[in-house]
């Protein structure tokens, strides 16, 4: 299977609050905006997309029907997580998990958006000498695409 485009789509109660909420912190644009569905794209690379739809409309699978967003965690990889870190803190965002350095190749933050969902804001760096063998191609990882 080729697949041509990823991306994830947040199931909410607030289409129009949640979508504020990744434009005005996370730097995207709508591409499409209904009552009940908006497709977001960030406005600093455009393969960066988020999709936002209402959790009751009846493209949602009658199983899943209702439900917000739960038990997710979405990764923002930047190349400055200390300014986007100090941004978000002073616009009022929860820091679930301050800014620090991982042994497994990370420094990155958590924050959430109004749903719940985590939101891990991340940069790779240099894995410890204990993790660097878990790595397929550790060097991969730290080179941009």
């Amino acid at each position: 299977m080729k697949t041509n485009s990823y991306y994830p789509v947040l199931m909410t109660h607030d289409v129009p609050g949640t979508s504020a909420f990744y434009v005005k912190h996370f730097a995207m644009r709508p591409l499409f905006e209904a009552d009940w569905y908006v497709h977001l794209q960030s406005t600093e690379d455009t393969t960066v997309n988020l999709g936002v739809v209402a959790a009751n409309h009846p493209t949602v699978p009658e199983a899943a029907r209702g439900r917000g967003a739960a038990g997710l965690l979405i990764n923002f990889e930047v190349d400055d997580p200390d300014a986007v870190y100090e941004r978000l803190r002073a616009q009022g965002l929860p820091m679930l998990l301050d800014l620090r350095d991982e042994a497994f190749g990370q420094r990155h933050f958590i924050t959430a958006d109004p749903n719940g969902v985590l939101i891990d804001v991340i940069k790779p760096i240099a894995p410890s000498a204990e993790y660097a063998g878990q790595y397929v191609d550790a060097q991969a990882l730290l080179t941009p695409t």
